[in-house]
This record gives structure tokens, sequence and C-alpha cells, in this order.
């Protein structure tokens, strides 16, 4: 069984990846930039703002797969900025404090799009 799910990403078709791709009982997501939707109101201008927008696209991956945020078991988060990890891990905190998946920050020397500051990946097993 694969289900391949898309978050409507414009770099998803021209790179030919997607979101999040489940076989049986896991699920990988791939790395996710802060790209909002037409419905996104709110701002990008700093890594926790940046990290919570990846994150809650992950979320919504892993929910769209038939997941729940806590079958995650692994999380990675690459910054341009290593110095800004307490930004990503307030974000992170948030989405996974309870969940405590193994995690890795790592620094990188850019992104696709240079106003990204953040990308995250992560991957689930799911328990049914």
């Amino acid at each position: 069984m694969r289900k391949n799910i898309s978050s409507g990403s414009y770099l998803e078709d021209p790179i030919g990846f997607s979101r999040a791709v489940r076989i049986c009982n896991i699920i990988a997501v791939s790395g996710t930039a802060p790209i909002p939707d037409e419905k996104f109101t709110g701002s990008l201008e700093s890594v926790y703002d940046q990290t919570k927008l990846c994150l809650e696209i992950t979320k919504k991956s892993i929910e769209e797969a038939g997941g729940k945020i806590t079958d995650t078991l692994r999380t990675r988060i690459m910054l341009t900025d290593i110095s800004k990890w307490k930004e990503a891990a307030r974000a992170h905190g948030e989405f996974f404090g309870s969940i405590k998946p193994a995690c890795t920050f790592v620094e990188v020397k850019g992104f696709i799009d240079p106003s990204w500051l953040v990308e995250t990946e992560a991957d689930c097993y799911v328990v049914e």
C-alpha cells in the first residue's frame, strides 16, 4: 500500500516529490519549507514563525496520510543559522514536547529560496 500526500507546493511537480509518502505503517514527511497556502495570514519573519508553519504543514500531511502527530518517531530541523536553534526548538517543543521524538538540529548552507530560514522532516510509524 502506497499513498502519496501533496501539500500543493509549487515545487512538487518540477522536482518530482510528495510532501509525504505512506507505505504500510511508515509515513515519511519530506523536507518541509515555510511555504504558506493562500489562507495563511501570519508572519514568516522569524525562525520561530517559519518553524511553526513547517510543523503545521507536517502535522497536516501526517493526518492526511492516516497518522497522528503522536506517531512521530524522528524529526530533523535544518537551519541556515544554528545560533537561532532556540527559536526553532520553541516551536518544535509546542508540537512535540510531550511526544519527544528522536530529533536532530543541523546547520545548512542554504535552501532553494534564500528567504527560508528552516526546513523540517519527520518520520512516523502508525500503530493500528
